[in-house]
């Protein structure tokens, strides 16, 4: 009988210590995907800071190159304006001139 419970308990013995050699394995490589995983985050948040430096650029460039646009058309587009909205021609509308012939 003392040999069954001498075997039972280092039976146990092993089976604890095989669950804390797992338990470390586990956290070994919890620990090292988690590492990783913060190494691609910093690449992908790293170029997406550039990204967005690059787009701040070229938004600024597209934006300087409208006001240069504006500033070198602005007098022409205000002439063109001008020359629609008093360019007028009277004229009678066609359910005026309509409602003549059928009066008649």
């Amino acid at each position: 009988q003392y040999r069954l419970v001498s075997f039972l308990t280092g039976k146990a013995r092993r089976l604890r210590q095989a669950k804390e050699e797992a338990q470390a394995e586990v956290e070994a490589y919890k620990r090292e995907r988690e590492r990783q995983y913060r190494e691609n985050e910093a690449k992908i948040l790293g170029s997406k800071g550039d990204m967005e430096k690059k787009i701040a650029i070229s938004t600024q460039a597209k934006i300087e190159e409208l006001n240069h646009s504006v500033a070198a058309n602005k007098e022409k587009a205000v002439k063109r304006l001008l020359s629609l909205v008093c360019n007028i021609k009277p004229e009678l509308h066609e359910n005026y001139t309509a409602s003549l012939v059928v009066a008649r």
